[in-house]
């Protein structure tokens, strides 16, 4: 018997076989993702519904009240001012480190080393850690132990704290290193994308390690990078518990003038108006009004990362 024929049918026989469950398959993430983008829009379309109503340019860019409670007084104009300050100062900090981690991780590091796998076990425990441990963590370690000792090296005898207490800069650093994970993981899947023909060819005219990485590597790996700074802007934007006890504050009469002052922040504000508000029912538009303002100012953030990062992709199109 011919072997050739009763290996092709036993082809065809497994791919019939397989293309039910190829189908069943597809059909089954699609599914999920539908229902998941379902989930998000009525998500989406709940809080605009609710929350449209008291956007106005008074409530995004007017000064806070005391009584925010209030619908005919209440605005977000501080907050807003808050939580783009945390989120810019946070994504100048761990830029550099993330960057710089993972370049060390990618292209200098030896896979092997105990160092090594030590450095990767660290970062990927990182990212499990949960938020409220973050805000624990920059109480004890940036307001308390930097801060106090700024304190005592630059003010000496001074009863009042200036380092040594919640401040912007220790909210931002703070949220840096809850997100520093994802920008590191991201950069080095953006490294490694980069054809080692690339790094042999730089090798090869004379250029050395550093220049090549630097020449060579880290603008091509730019969108990537671009886009780990995306995801930690995402993720900051929203978060409470890490910013807690390191700088946000409840109500603050004037905008903070320098890095060591308090802020007041949208994503706070939110948990303040959901469990401290002495009328649920008459302060529930407010709610609604400053979610849609940090969805917006969130997507704003975004938008001009993903414009740059679309602009660093059309320039090394037209360099290639």
């Amino acid at each position: 018997m011919n072997p050739a024929p009763t290996a092709r049918l036993r082809g065809e026989l497994t791919t019939r076989h397989r293309e039910p469950v190829s189908f069943f398959c597809t059909g089954l993430t699609g599914l999920a993702t539908l229902l998941i983008l379902a989930m998000l829009g009525l998500i989406l379309a709940n809080i605009a519904w609710h929350g449209a109503g008291s956007l106005s340019p008074r409530f995004i860019f007017g000064s806070a009240d005391r009584d925010m409670f209030d619908p005919a007084k209440a605005a977000v104009g501080p907050m807003v001012f808050g939580t783009a300050a945390r989120v810019i100062l946070m994504t100048l900090f761990v830029i550099p480190i993330g960057v710089s981690t993972a370049i060390y991780l990618t292209e200098y590091a030896r896979g092997t080393s105990w160092w090594t796998r030590g450095l990767r076990s660290a970062v990927n425990n990182l990212a499990g850690v949960p938020s409220i441990v973050f805000g624990l963590f920059g109480l004890g370690f940036f307001v308390s132990a930097v801060g106090g000792s700024l304190d005592a090296l630059i003010y000496p005898g001074n009863p009042k704290p200036v380092w040594g207490k919640p401040a912007l800069i220790w909210a931002s650093l703070t949220l840096a290193v809850m997100t520093l994970p994802v920008v590191i993981v991201a950069t080095e899947e953006a490294l490694r994308a980069i054809p080692v023909g690339l790094r042999e060819a730089s090798l090869a005219l004379g250029a050395t390690k550093w220049q090549t990485v630097v020449r060579v590597v880290l603008p091509q790996a730019l969108p990537g990078i671009l886009t780990g700074g995306i995801l930690a802007v995402s993720r900051a934007a929203g978060e409470v518990a890490p910013i807690l006890f390191t700088g946000v504050a409840y109500y603050m009469a004037s905008l903070p003038r320098s890095l060591t002052d308090q802020f007041m922040d949208l994503a706070y504000h939110v948990f303040v108006l959901s469990t401290q508000a002495p009328d649920v029912d008459k302060s529930r538009p407010i709610l609604y009004g400053t979610v849609v303002v940090l969805l917006l100012l969130t997507f704003a953030l975004n938008v001009v990362a993903i414009l740059i990062r679309a602009r660093v992709r059309r320039r090394l199109r037209q360099l290639g």
